[in-house]
């Protein structure tokens, strides 16, 4: 175990391309280079809040023992090996070219090397200004820290693609923030996040220099993702070989998304990770009643481009940006087009398999596809909690025949009582999988085992961060130490007491149902 002021950090991004060494802090377009030097800002009393031991062990960190390392990670002290700098992207927000974006809040510090040999990098979310922050102070508020250290962690337990959170630091210093952008200005607690991935690379990093017609510095980017992140991948035609698994990263990452129930938010192009990773926690929520048009974030009302139901077509739709970035680079575009074309299949065998582990078949037969179908319309009919029902499913038991037998079964999932019609689709529903489950070729034990293995029984829900984030505004952490416990067994019975569903009162409260891009 090392300590992080003792390390000596590699700085490989930065030796490798060209960037601005100013360290002008002011906001600006930055033609030509791929990042600018951006010392974090200090701040009054960085004071650790919370640290991931099990990251810390996996790359050998040390806990910090002392102020002065307290202070990396609120961004007060930068050791002589670090070379902090913010990255330069651009891309498409809501379906629209944003242009010239890049870090506007984080910043990377440099490259932790593991004793494996793996590399990652630690960046330092609402360190302050750099010069992509536009308009806005760099800063980040308690609130939208805790909701990204919490679910960074969280979502890394249930098993799904992301990037990691270290540490939760305290900064001591007020940041004004409108929440919801509608002239309600507040001051909130200020907090940094250290933030931990292989690669903080998205696809906006690829698309700004398409849009500047930078083509050797797209083409020495995409050579050295290639080398650096998909080494395995050799030969004249690498280039279509790599587009071809991140666009299978990006269908498995969604895949795991909708088996947890999981809604990004804001699937803009400049926050879709080049390593296939859930990056960039914002507005997100999990879904509590089951609906393939709820999206968490304001700002994507009324529209809903990023629904919980639409987030593999949006992810199509992004991973046809990245083709358009890096198509500069090939003789022509028919064989791009060909990789692309190929997500609907990728995603659909993903998708159903990822089903046939929730409902615990051991295979997908062709008739499946029907019953999958059936699980899908039902479950947006009736809108049951989708966590709490598919527990009650793992322990259904197949004998019992009667309508209200069954409906009562599921009655601690049900957010209403049902109509007459709704009891009908789900008893219909319900007796076509419980006939679909005895044909299944392992038995019953084992099917449950799979499906308990694929349904999360605890997870994060917004009302449970609301309650913590308050709790922590008022001085007390009792919530959050327990969640960050809960989180890390999300498929067990042990933290029984937040296997329930929202609330009433949380339906409407701010935090709690709806987020803005400030979260």
């Amino acid at each position: 175990m090392q300590s992080l002021s003792a390390k000596e950090y590699k700085n490989e991004f930065v030796n490798t391309f060209d960037g601005d060494e100013s360290g002008n802090l002011q906001p600006r377009k930055t033609p030509g280079v791929l990042y600018s030097k951006a010392i974090p800002t200090p701040v009054e009393k960085p004071t650790l809040l919370a640290w991931s031991d099990e990251l810390a062990a996996e790359l050998g960190i040390q806990k910090p023992e002392n102020q002065e390392e307290t202070d990396i990670l609120g961004g007060n002290k930068v050791t002589a090996s670090m070379h902090p700098y913010a990255a330069c992207y651009a891309g498409h927000q809501f379906g629209h070219w944003a242009g010239q974006l890049g870090d506007g809040r984080a910043i990377t510090l440099g490259e932790w090397e593991a004793a494996e040999g793996t590399s990652w990098e630690l960046q330092l979310k609402g360190a302050g200004p750099t010069p992509y922050s536009r308009r806005a102070d760099g800063r980040a508020v308690l609130r939208s820290s805790v909701r990204e250290y919490l679910m960074s962690e969280a979502m890394h337990y249930l098993g799904v693609p992301t990037t990691r959170a270290l540490s939760l630091v305290a900064t001591g210093e007020p940041v004004l923030r409108d929440m919801f952008y509608n002239g309600n200005a507040a001051y909130e607690p200020g907090a940094i996040v250290m933030r931990v991935s292989p690669s903080f690379l998205r696809f906006g990093n690829f698309e700004i220099l398409a849009a500047r017609k930078e083509t050797e510095n797209l083409r020495k980017l995409t050579d050295w993702t290639i080398s650096r992140y998909y080494p395995h991948l050799q030969g004249e035609d690498k280039l279509l070989l790599w587009f071809r698994e991140v666009t299978e990263r990006t269908a498995t990452m969604i895949v795991e998304w909708l088996r947890v129930g999981f809604v990004h938010g804001v699937m803009n192009t400049d926050n879709m990770s080049i390593l296939g990773l859930t990056i960039d926690y914002g507005p997100y929520s999990f879904l509590d009643d089951y609906d393939p048009d709820f999206t968490p974030n304001t700002t994507d009302l009324p529209g809903r481009r990023y629904a919980f139901g639409k987030q593999a077509a949006i992810a199509y739709w992004n991973l046809g940006c990245l083709a358009s970035a890096i198509a500069p680079l090939l003789p022509d575009t028919k064989e791009l087009v060909e990789v692309l074309e190929t997500y609907g299949n990728v995603y659909t065998e993903k998708y159903l398999a990822m089903m046939a582990n929730k409902l615990g078949l051991d295979q997908v037969k062709p008739e499946d596809v029907d019953l999958i179908e059936q699980f899908e319309a039902t479950l947006s009919t009736i809108k049951p909690d989708m966590a709490i029902f598919y527990q009650l499913l793992i322990d259904f038991p197949l004998g019992l025949e009667e309508k209200q037998d069954v409906v009562k079964h599921f009655k601690e999932s049900l957010y209403h009582e049902l109509s007459q019609e709704e009891t009908e689709t789900l008893y219909s529903l319900i007796t076509n999988y419980s006939q679909r489950i005895k044909t299944n070729g392992s038995s019953r034990e084992a099917s449950q085992k799979r499906m308990r293995e694929a349904n999360p029984r605890f997870i994060l829900r917004n009302y449970l961060l609301h309650q913590a984030i308050e709790e922590l505004e008022r001085g007390q952490d009792q919530l959050f130490v327990k969640l960050q416990e809960a989180m890390k067994k999300p498929y067990s019975k042990e933290f029984d007491e937040f296997f329930a569903k929202r609330p009433d009162w949380a339906s409407q409260k701010a935090g709690c149902s709806m987020l803005s891009c400030s979260s």
